[in-house]
C-alpha cells in the first residue's frame, strides 16, 4: 500500500531534488541558481509530497499570510504522476490555515488549467488591472 503524506516541514524538504528538477527539467525555473532556490524556499510556505516516505513533489506559497498569496514552483516527479500527487499538493496549500480568508491568491501555468480550476482560480476577472515584470530568462542570462 502506498502511504502519500504532505508536509510543511522545510527541514523534511529534498532540496537537491527539487533544485534539479526545477533548473534542468522545469519549463520556468531552468538555470535557477540553488542559492536562489534556498532563498525562495526560506521566505515561502513550503509543501513537500512524500510517497512511502521519498519526496516526489513540492509546491511553494509566497503570501503575508493576511491578504496575499501566489502559488509557484508546483511540480510532481515524473514517476509518481497520475497518483493524486498534484491534486493533493493543491488541496494541502488551499487548506492550509494561514492561506484562509485572503482577498487574493494567485498562480500562472502553461498546461495545468483544469487541475487549478478544481480550487477556484479562474482567468483574471479584471486583467486590464494586472500588470508584471517577467524576466523568463533571468536565471540563464542572470
Amino acid at each position: 500500500m502506498t502511504i502519500l503524506h504532505i508536509s510543511t516541514d522545510k527541514a523534511a524538504l529534498d532540496v537537491a531534488m527539487i533544485h534539479q528538477f526545477l533548473s534542468e527539467r522545469s519549463t520556468w525555473a531552468r538555470g535557477m541558481p540553488l542559492t536562489t532556490l534556498q532563498r525562495a524556499i526560506d521566505h515561502s510556505l513550503c509543501f513537500g509530497a512524500y510517497l512511502d516516505g521519498r519526496q516526489v513533489g513540492f509546491a511553494r506559497v509566497t503570501t503575508d499570510r493576511a491578504t496575499f498569496a501566489y502559488l509557484a514552483d508546483v511540480f510532481v516527479l515524473e514517476a509518481a504522476r497520475g497518483k493524486g500527487v498534484s491534486k493533493a499538493l493543491v488541496a494541502a496549500a488551499m487548506a492550509h490555515p494561514d492561506l484562509q480568508g485572503l482577498r487574493r491568491f494567485m498562480l500562472a501555468t502553461n498546461d495545468a488549467h483544469a487541475l487549478y480550476a478544481r480550487y477556484g482560480f479562474t482567468p483574471p476577472l479584471r486583467p486590464a488591472t494586472l500588470m508584471e515584470r517577467y524576466f523568463p530568462d533571468v536565471y540563464v542570462n542572470g
